[in-house]
Order: C-alpha cells, then sequence, then structure tokens
C-alpha cells in the first residue's frame, strides 16, 4: 500500500484520495465454461492490484503503473474502444463501460490513478480482472455511481471483450468483486446468481499450491478465441443457444453429429460443468481432500478434450500429485500460465521443491511457486 502512495506523490503530486485493491483469482474448477453459460468455482486470493486514485478539477483521466514507465491519458468525453490500446485500455475501459451500462459520467471530474500489483502477469491468476476490479471500486464510490457488486462486474467484462479486445466470459470479474475469506464463489453463468460456499482449507491445515510456469499467455491471442468459436460450433451442430443445455447424457448423439475436433471441445465443457457441481456437493459433504480425482479429470479434459495445456503445466501437474498433492490442474485459459495443487500444509515446501528440481532436469524455465489463500474480494484499503 506504501509503494502505490509513494508512487502517487512522486508522479502525479501530493496524496490520492485513497487506495482501492482488488484481488486476482485462481479458479479452482471450471474452465472455459463462463462463456459457455455454466458453471465455474474461483476464489479470490490474497494477490493484489492497487489502485492509488484523486480526482481531479478537470474531465481528463491520467493513469500510471509501477510495471510501466510514462503516464497515459485521454479526456472523458472522448473514451471509446477504438481508441484505446495496450495496458491503460483496462484501466480506461472500465470507465467507458460503466457509462455505457447506465453510470452517468456527463458530470463527474476527471481522475489520477497510479496502479501497484502483486498479482502475476500473464500467470492466468487474472491480473487484469483485479486492476478492472480496483478500478471500478475506485470510480463507484469517488463519482458516486451506486452501482451495485454484480453490475461492476458486467463493466469489467465489458471493458475486457470492447476496449481490450479478449472476448472473456465473466468469471474472473465475479471472482474479484464477490469472493470471500475462506470460501468459493459458485457462479452460474448464465443467471449470474452466485452462491458463497465454504471451502474449509484453513481448517483442514490444507493450501493451495499456485506453480506459475513463466509460459505467458494472452488472452486476446487466437488460441482462446478459436476455442470460444468451437463451443458456438457445437451448441449450433446440436441445435442448442448454448452448451449449456447439453448434458453428459446427451454426449453419445453430440458425437454422431459433430466432428471429431468440435465433439472433443464440446464434451470438455460438458463434463467440466458437472465436475464442478460434483466439486461444490463434495465441499459440502465429505470436504475438501475428496475434491482431488475431480481435479485430476478436469486437467485431462483440458489436455486431451480442448487442448489447452503446453508441457510444462503437465509436468508441474503429474510432479505435483507424484509428489504427495491432494489434487492438481492446470488453471486459467490455457496455453501457459499455472496450474494449482491442493497439498497439506506441512508438505508445501517438500512439493514446490520436487517441482522446481522437475523443471530444471527437464531444461524448463523456472517456475515461480507460491502458496494463496482464499480472500476477501475488491474493496477500499
Amino acid at each position: 500500500m506504501t509503494a502505490a502512495t509513494d508512487a502517487f506523490a512522486r508522479i502525479h503530486g501530493g496524496s490520492p484520495d485513497g487506495l482501492w485493491s482488488s484481488p486476482g483469482r485462481v479458479n479452482l474448477i471450471g474452465e472455459h465454461t463462463d462463456y459457455n453459460e455454466g458453471f465455474v468455482f474461483p476464489f479470490a486470493i490474497n494477490r493484489h492490484t492497487v489502485v492509488a486514485a484523486r480526482q481531479r478539477d478537470d474531465r481528463l483521466v491520467r493513469v500510471s503503473s509501477g510495471l510501466r514507465d510514462g503516464v497515459e491519458e485521454i479526456g472523458i468525453d472522448d473514451l471509446a474502444p477504438d481508441v484505446l490500446a495496450g495496458w491503460s485500455a483496462y484501466a480506461f475501459g472500465v470507465i467507458w463501460a460503466a457509462g455505457q451500462l447506465g453510470a452517468d459520467l456527463s458530470e463527474v471530474l476527471g481522475l489520477d490513478l497510479h496502479v501497484e500489483s502483486d498479482v502475476p502477469l500473464g500467470a492466468g491468476l487474472s491480473s487484469s480482472a483485479a486492476l478492472e476490479g480496483a478500478v471500478a471500486v475506485a470510480i463507484d464510490e469517488l463519482w458516486g455511481l451506486g452501482l451495485d457488486r454484480r453490475t461492476l462486474a458486467r463493466v469489467g467484462r465489458l471493458a475486457e471483450n470492447e476496449a481490450v479486445g479478449a472476448p472473456t466470459g465473466i468469471m474472473d470479474q465475479s471472482a474479484v468483486l464477490l469472493g470471500q475469506r475462506d470460501s468459493g464463489v459458485l457462479l452460474d453463468c448464465r443467471s449470474l446468481e452466485s452462491t458463497i460456499v465454504p471451502l474449509a482449507f484453513e481448517a483442514q491445515g490444507l493450501a493451495v499450491l499456485v506453480i506459475d510456469t513463466r509460459v505467458e499467455h494472452a488472452h486476446a491471442n487466437g488460441g482462446y478465441a478459436e476455442r470460444r468459436a468451437s463451443c458456438e460450433r457445437g451448441a449450433a451442430g446440436l441445435g442448442v443457444s448454448s452448451l449449456r443445455d447439453v448434458s453428459v447424457g446427451d454426449l453419445e448423439r453430440a458425437e454422431q453429429l459433430l466432428d471429431e475436433e468440435t465433439f472433443r471441445r464440446v464434451r470438455h465443457i460438458v463434463t467440466e460443468n458437472a465436475r464442478v457441481l460434483a466439486v461444490v456437493d463434495a465441499l459440502r459433504g465429505s470436504g475438501p481432500r475428496s475434491i482431488g480425482p475431480l481435479l485430476a479429470e478436469s486437467h485431462t479434459s483440458m489436455r486431451d478434450d480442448f487442448e489447452i495445456s503446453v508441457p510444462e503445466l503437465d509436468l508441474a501437474v503429474s510432479t505435483a500429485v507424484a509428489a504427495g498433492a491432494i489434487g492438481s490442474r492446470m488453471t486459467g485459459g490455457g496455453f501457459g500460465g499455472a496450474a494449482i495443487a491442493l497439498v497439506e500444509c506441512g508438505e508445501l515446501a517438500s512439493i514446490s521443491r520436487s517441482i522446481h528440481e522437475a523443471f530444471a532436469a527437464a531444461g524448463f524455465t523456472e517456475p515461480a511457486t507460491f502458496e494463496v489463500l482464499p480472500s476477501q474480494g475488491a474493496g477500499r484499503t
């Protein structure tokens, strides 16, 4: 927090009106189901993006970052997706999107914003949604917009879809805005109904180890868009509006109607939706130690059916399980990023060491491994 305040003073002069932060997120299970109107089960983590903000006396918005040199600026009246580019499109896009979703920006004053973050970039922990969430809660308070958390999540998604150009669903923004300590957010991406589900990791002596492979991915790149297009083709071929309307029992028919690749994409989404609900049932019933096989099935499905894993992620997962993890899977959009492993707290160090040794033996770039805790969502700090 001090870093954001100090940097704000150095770049913008004086003190900010306040600090707002938003966590990154880990998706425990439910990958690529969000834009198919399915189920996801993420949790907010104790890694945050912090925004120091102060109102100006004009209509200019200026934004700086501890990760970039220089200051980007634009007038509120000039905001539009086709004039936004680069990292600042996430921040500026949130302001534009708030106006699109009903906020009256006609008389608000401009802002000076400075961003600091310890959410790793490109690791599948949603650094983008963390930035969007922090800016969203800041402008909501400073400008008195009165938007509820679900609307702020829609603001973040619209910014990412239109201003940034990444065709993502609403999972990440919902996780960082709705998250609660030691709990996950079960989100129905069709109705946007959310349910807070206790994880009980702390009570059971468990932790989540994040293995950042340092293989960077970018959602705006082709792989993500291609998978989304495959899902749309699959839904059209099955005569449904989205793959949410396809059950496991429908897969035999789907295999007859679809080409082999599209069928495998569909099968991942359909079985992943079932796994999300099975994990929630297991947590409510037998507890967190029972979800390991479901995490393993999820990774296999992403590797073989959806084809979004990479060798580094596969090695991280297999090594974690061999070293004693309860369960492990890649998390995030894929094509790089991070894996997670649910582990006994006392085994964090040994499992982490095994993963580093395996990466070295394979000649891969050294990964970053660290523990995360399910944490509270975005707000003023």
